[in-house]
């Protein structure tokens, strides 16, 4: 490659990287895990061979700090490219003006029809506002062999979980593995729990601020949590985890079931073959759908970016099927683009076919709702898996950040 530039920077030392000159695309990137961190590596080589007058800049940020500083590039000095998500993440950007129009690009490669779905979370007002390049479902995933070994099947129902927890419990394993860290994670097992306690449409007023947080519905999401978390069915410690620091106890048995997206696939180690398996969340309340969260990861042109013309060729050229294959295969995820060819994989199947019968999909909780909404409901739910007895305290917080932000 000619100048493909890979710089892993921590969260600390983040900065604005700018443009050096004509025919330079400068592209910030969080794919740091070692499955994408090669897929596009790999992508930069085949769009710059395709594109011998454009020399690629591409850096490499750390997950946590990029979400911080991507607000300081936007508004000053942008780059040509850079990472995002789809949903309320995108629609943050685009309604203060930080994110190029990509309609064009849309209409000239059919994406509608050939996204169909994607092109309601891609949409503003009308207008398409980036090209996503993979998405991928959320669920449980656990040892089969433990499960085996214990004499334990797939949980269908709250009731079966609750069973299957109580077992690993009792023979000394962890139930759950957790690291609430970095926050997120624990958003997942809200989206969850809200989604089958009270259902999708109802899930996603209150993302839009709809609905109060001290509603009675949604107490009784959390009290369904608090059933796990009273019993100490979560890894303990979880706070001090990252969500990669919290995999290791799945994988050496001390801990059995991980609700997490279909990215941690390719860090499972190669002792665990065939001894891994996948189920989903467990129906809570049968007269609600069984939605799903299935996030969907996007490349965007900033407004302020500098050379847009080059920009554009790279959001076509991610748009493509060939190259959205390419960059599933290695992430053992979902490609948009209905051309393009999903990996042969179990859990991508399993995936595939739990998404293909889902009464809806949301995107998480983080992407769904108001970027200060989404902080402060985190911040509210890993503090309620550490100290339950304060829900009624964080459920009125939450809802006076829900007046404000929603007015």
């Amino acid at each position: 490659m000619k100048k493909l530039q890979s710089l892993l920077v921590g969260a600390m030392t983040l900065g604005a990287v700018s443009i050096a000159n004509a025919g330079t695309l400068v592209i910030n990137s969080d794919q740091a895990d070692p499955a994408p961190k090669k897929a596009f590596t790999e992508i930069v080589q085949k769009f710059e061979k395709e594109n011998p007058d454009v020399t690629v800049k591409y850096n490499l940020y750390d997950k946590e700090g990029y979400k911080t500083a991507i607000r300081n590039w936007l508004s000053t000095t942008p780059p040509d490219i850079v990472f995002w998500y789809a949903g309320n993440r995108m629609k943050a950007f685009v309604d203060r003006g930080l994110f190029e129009d990509v309609s064009d690009i849309w209409k000239k490669q059919d994406l509608k029809a050939n996204m169909p779905s994607a092109a309601s979370a891609m949409t503003i007002k009308g207008k398409q506002w980036g090209v996503p390049y993979t998405y991928y479902q959320w669920g449980i995933y656990y040892r089969k062999d433990i499960f085996d070994k214990l004499g334990l099947s797939e949980p269908k129902t709250w009731d079966e979980f609750l069973a299957v927890n109580a077992k690993l419990k009792a023979n000394d394993i962890a139930p759950i593995a957790i690291g609430t860290k970095y926050l997120w994670t624990a958003a997942g097992w809200f989206d969850y729990l809200n989604m089958r306690t009270n259902g999708l449409d109802f899930h996603i007023d209150l993302m839009d601020g709809k609905i109060p947080y001290t509603d009675p519905r949604v107490r009784k999401t959390f009290e369904h949590w608090k059933e796990l978390v009273d019993k100490g069915y979560f890894l303990e410690n979880h706070a001090s985890y990252s969500w990669q620091e919290a995999q290791p106890f799945m994988y050496n048995g001390k801990a059995a079931m991980y609700l997490i997206g279909n990215f941690i696939v390719p860090n499972f180690p190669k002792e665990l073959d065939g001894k891994m398996g996948f189920f989903q969340f467990p129906q809570i309340n049968n007269k609600v759908g069984m939605a799903e969260d299935a996030p969907m990861d996007t490349v965007h042109i900033p407004s302020k970016a500098a050379n847009k013309v080059d920009a554009r060729k790279f959001l076509e050229f991610m748009a493509r099927p060939d190259n959205q294959t390419l960059v599933n295969a290695a992430l053992l995820q979902i490609p948009p683009h209905k051309k393009a060819s999903a990996p042969d994989d179990f859990f991508l199947n399993k995936g595939v076919a739990m998404l293909n019968e889902a009464s809806g999909t949301a995107q998480f909780y983080d992407r769904d709702t108001d970027p200060s909404m989404a902080q402060e409901g985190m911040k509210g739910f890993q503090e309620f898996m550490v100290k339950p007895e304060r829900l009624d305290a964080i459920l009125k917080r939450l809802e006076g950040v829900r007046k404000r932000v929603f007015k």
